[in-house]
């Protein structure tokens, strides 16, 4: 996939978005009860047959306010991340950006050379995201 749009640039920290858009509203690191897109949205577009629906499925990287679910399946396909690491991770990412999502592992010196080369690697999987 790759980056296809930034949102949220300059937002505050927990800013909740619908439809991309700011609601007004900003919910602080694990606030109970509901588990909307928020700080910032980097929206994945397809490059390869099987996720070319991706962009027309609002498939996103973003924050969440649930931190505590990170790592675990709640979504139909994003990619959750705390607030203070999507908004250190959108500062770094352009749009074009390739993403590469794998269940697999990634040592530190693949993830630097996938980095050098201007992609970014994301681990999604049962045990916490990590993106290098």
């Amino acid at each position: 996939m790759k980056i296809a749009r930034k949102i949220g640039g300059g937002a505050p920290n927990g800013a909740v978005f619908k439809s991309r858009r700011r609601t007004g509203e900003i919910l602080r690191p694990n606030a109970p009860g509901r588990d909307p897109i928020v700080t910032r949205i980097l929206w994945l577009k397809g490059t390869e047959y099987q996720n070319r629906n991706a962009y027309r499925r609002y498939i996103y990287i973003h924050g969440t306010p649930e931190e505590w679910r990170i790592g675990t399946p709640a979504s139909y396909g994003c990619i959750r991340m705390k607030s203070r690491d999507i908004i250190d991770l959108y500062r770094r990412v352009r749009v074009g950006t390739p993403v590469t999502v794998t269940l697999e592992y990634l040592p530190d010196n693949v993830a630097r050379e996938i980095a050098r080369g201007g992609s970014l690697a994301v681990r999604a999987g049962p045990s916490p995201v990590r993106v290098r």
